[in-house]
């Protein structure tokens, strides 16, 4: 039986599982003591990324739970035991291949979401040395298939000079995209709208590069969650739901701050992403943002808002999408298909494995062809530059 042919996808949202070694082979070598690194906790037998003196940070195998024989929170021991698509390119390309995956966005772990663990190391110089390993791995990790992975530059976004030296520098390095904390200020920092960041906003829409919001990048202790009471009252699963749903809405959040922050009016050319976060909250946070902009007279008081807020998210903002069966027809027909992407956050607790393309087909059941097309191909084509595939696509079915 011959393999039908279908579309190519794009996949905004994925994770690689950062090697042990990441730091080691590509800091100063006066910093090799302090890097962040991978320890083995006794008592548990998992391998824990330790970053400064906060202790474990996280499991080394949370990282890669896709296809993993129990549910969360059982996990990979230690890198061996994660799966080889989760930290190898070449083993990437293949999963990729397999399920007609063009174009894989790629996201950190080690750093959180936002490379807000870094300021954890509280030395500057290390702080930054940390992001510029990390994004020159992410370089070397892109190298087998260029045309085919999305590298999404690392900021240290808590120094505005050299957050821009690094988006200089890792545009000329072929990548396509910028991660930025959408909540600054819950680290101490100011505001979006504070015209601190603007050095950022021109040096991103002057390279033509997309700005990420990806959840979990404020304050992603998750101290408030995960407590004896709630796990005992909540389950363990339960308490992950009420994490991951209460980390999507704060994304939510942070786009109605970009909608009322005036960044959308002074540099229209910008685009900005919010990852991970599902899509079917967008139509209410629109018309509750123009509502409350039109009763709150905002335009007398903003005289640089042009528009209306919805009109700006039309014009430069992106929602992702990935196990949601109704909100994206809901969606498309409330705001259109034009600002919308497809994404499985590979390899992560909540990803799609195993069932993508039949959530690709659930949600996009009474789409016309070229709306289908737009969710999981040109839209992010022309969002991060992919070219069109090389060879038609086909999975077995």
């Amino acid at each position: 039986m011959s393999e039908p042919i279908v579309d190519w996808v794009i996949d905004v949202d994925t994770h690689i599982t950062e090697p042990p070694d990441l730091f080691l082979g590509r800091l100063p070598a006066k910093y090799r003591d302090v890097a962040p690194r991978v320890e083995k906790d006794e008592a548990t037998g998992w391998e824990m990324w330790v970053v400064g003196d906060r202790g474990p940070i996280t499991p080394v195998g949370h990282t890669a739970v896709a296809g993993w024989k129990d549910p969360f929170p059982a996990a990979p021991a230690g890198f061996d035991d994660c799966p080889p698509a989760s930290y190898d390119p070449h083993a990437r390309l293949e999963y990729m291949d397999s399920l007609a995956i063009w174009a894989m966005a790629l996201y950190p772990n080690v750093g959180g979401f936002g490379s807000q663990v870094f300021l954890g190391l509280k030395d500057p110089e290390l702080m930054i040395a940390c992001v510029r390993a990390y994004n020159d791995f992410l370089t070397e990790w892109c190298a087998p298939a260029p045309e085919r992975f999305i590298a999404i530059t690392a900021l240290p976004f808590w120094d505005v000079d050299a957050s821009v030296a690094e988006i200089e520098r890792c545009a000329k390095l072929g990548h396509r995209g910028v991660l930025f904390s959408g909540e600054p200020h819950s680290h101490g920092l100011p505001v979006l709208a504070n015209p601190h960041w603007n050095p950022i906003w021109e040096c991103a829409q002057a390279n033509h590069l997309p700005i990420s919001f990806h959840i979990g990048a404020g304050n992603f202790t998750g101290q408030a969650f995960w407590t004896p009471e709630r796990m005992e009252h909540y389950s363990v699963g339960g308490v992950n739901g009420v994490f991951a749903i209460s980390m999507f809405l704060d994304n939510g959040k942070q786009i109605v701050d970009l909608l009322y922050s005036g960044i959308l009016c002074r540099y229209p050319e910008l685009k900005f992403v919010s990852v991970e976060s599902g899509i079917g909250f967008i139509p209410f946070l629109l018309e509750a943002c123009d509502y409350t902009f039109e009763y709150g007279d905002v335009r007398a008081q903003r005289p640089e808002f042009a528009m209306k807020p919805s009109e700006y998210f039309q014009r430069q903002v992106y929602g992702c999408y990935f196990f949601e069966e109704r909100g994206p027809a809901q969606v498309i027909e409330r705001i259109g298909p034009d600002n919308l992407l497809f994404e499985t956050d590979y390899p992560h607790p909540v990803c799609l494995y195993g069932n993508v393309r039949e959530k690709i087909d659930a949600g996009l059941s009474e789409a016309e062809p070229d709306v289908r097309r737009k969710l999981l191909f040109d839209n992010a084509a022309g969002l991060y530059g992919v070219g069109a595939p090389s060879r038609p696509a086909s999975i077995a079915r």
